[in-house]
């Protein structure tokens, strides 16, 4: 008697794995046929579900390829329909033999072809503002490595004289006229006078200062970790990042 339970059991237990076998090929099924629902075009078949799962189709189409496999019952089926992509990349080799070329002789004059190409195409237009005067100010003290941006804190507010409105203030960005909340500001060099900018600007800025960091480490040889492509791709990092802030995208300190 023991012998004949255990057998039942057994088969029991077999006949619960088959059934779930069957319940996970009819999930399958239903899940393609949603998909394909929802990405129909007038030019594909037209589906109406029926009770029982089944699918009718519209007199005048037939059933293709993509339809019949999606309704084998397969998960590995299931990811043609969702192409899996990855991140990839590929150097231009102007850029390339650019960056080679300067770097056999570093230099920080903005008329050479690796460093003019950058200024026309992320350097002057992430440090354009509304403010042109102090723009340009911005940039030149970026290149000469004498600015310095600091947290505005919580000291109290200190009486703003009338020469120097153009300074801006907590709630007023000194770059952009604009009224916006002010977390940090900017020193110019000697320059006594500190302006105030947005998250907006400081992160133009500092994707700019970025740049300028990294390629006068290598002017300087301070970079020795990295062969010639891994110091490529960082630029070219750091120049997304410019570019980045120019359109629009920051990252701002909560």
């Amino acid at each position: 008697m023991v012998r004949e339970a255990n057998v039942k059991q057994a088969t029991a237990e077999k006949q619960l794995k088959e059934a779930q076998g069957k319940i996970d090929v009819l999930q399958a099924e239903v899940a393609a046929l949603k998909t394909l629902v929802l990405s129909s075009s007038p030019t594909s078949p037209t589906q109406e579900p029926l009770p029982g799962g089944k699918a009718h189709f519209k007199k005048g189409h037939t059933r293709n390829k993509s339809t019949s496999s999606a309704m084998s019952g397969s998960h590995q089926d299931l990811s043609v329909i969702q192409p899996i992509v990855k991140d990839c990349k590929e150097a231009d080799l102007s850029l390339y033999n650019e960056f080679r070329s300067w770097k056999d002789e570093p230099i920080m004059d903005r008329t050479c072809p690796f460093l003019d190409k950058i200024y026309q195409e992320d350097i002057f237009p992430c440090l354009t503002f509304s403010k042109s005067e102090l723009a340009s100010a911005v940039l030149e003290a970026v290149e000469n490595n004498t600015l310095s941006i600091e947290p505005v804190g919580l000291q109290p507010i200190r009486f703003v004289k009338a020469s120097a409105v153009e300074c801006g203030g907590p709630k007023k960005c000194a770059l952009t006229g604009q009224s916006k909340p002010c977390k940090h500001r900017i020193k110019l060099g000697d320059s006594s006078n500190y302006y105030y900018i947005s998250p907006f600007c400081r992160y133009r800025i500092t994707s700019v200062c970025n740049f300028f960091t990294y390629i006068r480490y290598i002017q300087q040889g301070l970079v020795k970790q990295q062969d010639v492509d891994q110091m490529f791709w960082e630029v070219m990092q750091l120049r997304k990042e410019m570019s980045l802030a120019k359109l629009g995208y920051f990252k701002e300190e909560l």
